[in-house]
């Protein structure tokens, strides 16, 4: 064989060995190169995603439980409609026919210091102070009285149509509840009505609203005949918390006594006071909440 024909087919051997090693150096590259693409979208995945914010979970409701802080004498003959604290007194308004009376309570004995009663056609519900005036609403004789702060003297009279449940003062306004998953806002002056708002937990209507306190800028709602009470936002109608109050008031002291209602809070001290129809009881609690589940 001839060097020429030998060099030809070396360099044939030389070729066909470089092409089959350079398939898989290609193949390696090819993958090399995916590798690189699925690393780059995956950071860019992660780059664009979007955790959960608590603005995303404004649809849960927060969960309390709580803890009595003191406990105070309340008037087992008191069924309670409305409650409220101010100036270092409870005043409340009781109910049923012939029995209804705004009254003024000293907090730490229960003594009934000052008291007027309601004609007996009538059925006394919530209570709530604006200014220096009170407010009490009744059940269904779809009439409302305004008192005097510090003599209790009537001083005018307001209509409102359906049933008065619970009421409530902000800081520019009356709320009202009539039982249903409706608030009304009134205006404090004219005592005309000046809005609604729809109350729902998660989506749905939650009705039986019963007592109202405003607390530190939420409203606070009994549901009538359960141990719960609702916190609810004002802006939109949203109840952003629960609170389940079970076990409150001792097994002992339950004969005789009616629902869970009544909410006051100290706005000075930051303190809150809840009550219910007849309880011998009243108690001050602190929130606590529970962790999710």
């Amino acid at each position: 064989m001839s060097t020429q024909s030998t060099r030809r087919r070396d360099t044939r051997a030389a070729r066909a060995a470089g092409g089959t090693a350079g398939r898989p150096r290609r193949g390696r590259v090819l993958l090399a190169v995916a590798a690189i693409a699925a690393v780059a979208a995956t950071l860019l995945f992660a780059a664009n995603r979007k955790e959960p914010t608590a603005s995303a979970n404004a649809g849960q409701t927060a969960r309390y439980g709580y803890r009595v802080v003191q406990v105070f004498p309340h008037d087992p003959k008191a069924f309670t409609q409305g409650l409220i604290f101010r100036d270092g007194f409870l005043y409340e308004s009781t109910g049923l026919e012939g029995k209804s009376e705004l009254r003024k309570v000293t907090l730490e004995t229960g003594e009934v210091v000052e008291r007027r009663a309601v004609d007996a056609r009538h059925f006394a519900e919530g209570l709530a102070d604006f200014g220096d005036r009170l407010f009490q609403l009744t059940w269904r004789s779809q009439i409302g009285f305004v008192y005097g702060l510090h003599d209790f003297k009537p001083q005018r009279t307001f209509s409102y149509v359906g049933e008065g449940w619970g009421l409530a003062s902000d800081a520019k306004r009356l709320i009202l509840s009539d039982g249903t998953a409706t608030l009304r806002f009134i205006d404090p002056d004219s005592l005309r009505e000046t809005g609604r708002l729809q109350v729902t937990e998660e989506g749905r209507p939650i009705s039986n609203l019963n007592e109202l306190e405003v607390v530190k800028g939420q409203i606070f709602a009994n549901v009538w005949q359960s141990d719960q009470i609702v916190i609810i936002e004002p802006s939109d109608g949203r109840v952003a918390g629960r609170i389940d109050l079970t076990g409150l008031l001792p097994f002992e002291d339950r004969p005789g006594v009616d629902v869970l209602n009544g909410i006051a809070w100290d706005r000075a001290r930051d303190r809150l006071f809840v009550t219910g129809k007849w309880w011998p009881k009243l108690f001050e609690i602190q929130l606590v909440k529970r962790s999710e589940r």
